[in-house]
């Protein structure tokens, strides 16, 4: 699909997160046309919503060209594997297994794309968002979970099934701090140290309630700027991106930059972090509209 053929079709994007489903129609230059944001319940009870708002913005604005959807996970984005479209173990509760493309796919007959919320968000900020221009740039969501995406070499990182940012192991000094971390997995990873819900157990209240001047924060910037000194050497990244929910807390950023500038101590001996650190880590161009842009695009890449 080309030219006019494609400025004037519409897609479906679906942002699927643990916490809440954000579903969208919108064009191929990213306008959106609807959308709606509804909690995350049973994969029932979910996707029956998400169906329903197709339906409807179906009767109201014309048929859709293709879905694309970006969820939570673990999940399995290869479309060869038979597990393609389900969520894989995850500690949202009712979620493992769900299959998520299937019925999307019986309700419409169309083309349906899937891949992480991560992923999604990355490359909705490719296209029109922090980073445009770039082809290996990474995209870090840091809220009710920890989840990493992005590009390398201007694709959509995968492999074995998908990144898992959120779940590399840091150096967690016990004496500080005594947290034995939130993750079921793994305990004390980067997600059981620092995401939103370990946040709240270490200081039994809910981070948004946490003032500016807590040690809380200075632990969390430790916490993600180690998380990001690893994978600045790892995947030499030209860009990382830090959304969600925690990132909305002011003086984290700034704070972040910081540490993991001094972490790097010169090693990476680039202006992009020696000098401009300030665009080096950055928020997210698009903010929350991030992760259903991208589904939007994944849309799209389905008629490429």
């Amino acid at each position: 699909m080309k030219g006019a053929a494609l400025s004037a079709a519409l897609f479906g994007g679906i942002e699927g997160g643990g916490t809440k489903f954000v579903c969208a129609v919108g064009t191929a230059d990213g306008q959106i046309l609807s959308e709606t944001r509804f909690p995350t319940t049973s994969p029932g009870e979910t996707l029956g919503r998400v169906i329903s708002f197709f339906e409807e913005q179906m009767r109201r604005h014309g048929p859709l060209q293709a879905i694309g959807i970006a969820s939570f996970g673990p999940l399995d984005p290869r479309p060869d594997s038979v597990n393609f479209g389900r969520i894989l173990s995850t500690p949202k509760v009712g979620w493992t297994g769900a299959d998520i493309v299937g019925p999307i796919r019986a309700a419409f007959g169309l083309p349906v794309s899937f891949d992480t919320d991560v992923n999604g968000a990355a490359l909705g900020e490719w296209r029109w968002g922090a980073a445009q221009g770039l082809d290996t740039f990474i995209y870090l969501t840091i809220g009710t979970g920890i989840g990493g995406g992005g590009m390398l070499a201007g694709k959509l990182l995968h492999g074995l099934l998908h990144p898992e940012m959120g779940h590399i192991p840091l150096p967690h000094d016990r004496a500080r701090d005594p947290f034995a971390g939130n993750c079921p997995f793994h305990g004390d990873c980067f997600e059981g140290l620092a995401c939103g819900p370990a946040i709240e157990k270490r200081w039994n209240t809910k981070a948004e309630n946490l003032p500016p001047d807590h040690p809380a924060w200075e632990l969390e910037a430790d916490y993600i700027s180690l998380a990001l000194w690893s994978l600045a050497c790892a995947l030499a990244p030209q860009r990382i991106i830090l959304g969600g929910g925690v990132m909305q807390q002011p003086g984290l950023m700034p704070l972040i930059r910081q540490k993991t500038r001094a972490h790097l101590n010169g090693y990476l001996q680039s202006p992009a972090i020696l000098e401009n650190i300030e665009t080096y880590i950055v928020p997210p161009g698009l903010g929350s509209r991030a992760g259903v842009l991208g589904a939007i695009v994944l849309a799209q890449q389905t008629l490429a």
